[in-house]
Order: C-alpha cells, then sequence, then structure tokens
C-alpha cells in the first residue's frame, strides 16, 4: 500500500469526523466519523456551507473567527488546542464537540481549506454536568 492510499484509507475511516471546508466554509472533504457523529451523508454535505452543523446562534462567531483566521493564517486551535463548542445534527439533535484544525495552505503560504479533526463528546458533557449538579446538592 502507497503512502497516499494509507492516508486516504485513515481519512475515509476514522472515527474521529474529519471535516474540510474552502475558503468560503462549503464542506470538500466528510469522511465516516462525520457521517456518523452527525447523520449527514458525504452526498448530502458536499460543495454545502457548515451551517448545516452549527447552530443558529452560533453563527455570526463562526463565521468571524473562520474569516479572520482564513485571512491571517493564525489559529490558537492548529497547535493542538482543543475549541469545545455545540454542534447540530441532521436530525437537530444538538451535541457537543471539541476539535482542533489544520490549515492547509497554497505554494505561497495562504490558506485555502481548513480542516477539522472532532469528536462528540456530549456523553462526557452530561455526566459532569450531573456530578456538579450532585456535588451542589451534597453541599447544600
Amino acid at each position: 500500500m502507497t503512502n497516499d492510499e494509507l492516508s486516504r484509507r485513515l481519512v475515509r475511516d476514522a472515527a474521529d469526523a474529519i471535516i474540510g471546508a474552502d475558503e468560503q466554509g462549503r464542506i470538500r472533504l466528510w469522511n465516516a466519523g462525520a457521517e456518523r457523529i452527525f447523520g449527514f451523508t458525504a452526498t448530502e454535505v458536499m460543495d454545502h456551507s457548515l451551517d448545516c452543523i452549527i447552530p443558529e446562534k452560533q453563527r455570526a462567531p463562526h463565521w468571524d473567527g473562520y474569516r479572520r483566521v482564513m485571512a491571517t493564517g493564525v489559529s490558537r486551535y492548529g497547535a493542538g488546542e482543543l475549541l469545545a463548542v455545540p454542534a447540530v445534527r441532521k436530525d437537530g439533535t444538538r451535541i457537543s464537540i471539541e476539535f482542533t484544525i489544520t490549515m492547509v495552505r497554497d505554494d505561497a503560504g495562504r490558506p485555502t481549506y481548513l480542516v477539522a479533526i472532532l469528536r462528540d463528546v456530549t456523553a462526557r458533557w452530561q455526566r459532569e454536568r450531573e456530578l456538579q449538579a450532585k456535588l451542589r446538592a451534597l453541599e447544600s
């Protein structure tokens, strides 16, 4: 197996979602992990806006940050720092996700794509909220 084939299979089959978007925020990469987490097939979202997974209230700040990263090529989330935000599934269910981004740059060094590697952390957030509620009850 060539390195290119290994890379394609790794992205395709990863349990984590791997989502790539172009400079305008149109989806260009959507792997099996993204299908599992969000419920959309790649065919349904390809060439569509990332808005399909961004809750309406978060869209304005998301796009402000997205445009800033694409213009400057700078993001703290590209260095391994996790971004934790709400997202929405195809059926409208809200979930909690954490992700990092990788910028794909052209030969001149300008960002042309952002790729997010993300996972659904909803169950962990729910457990933490339940533990916090129990702790507050015990402290009362």
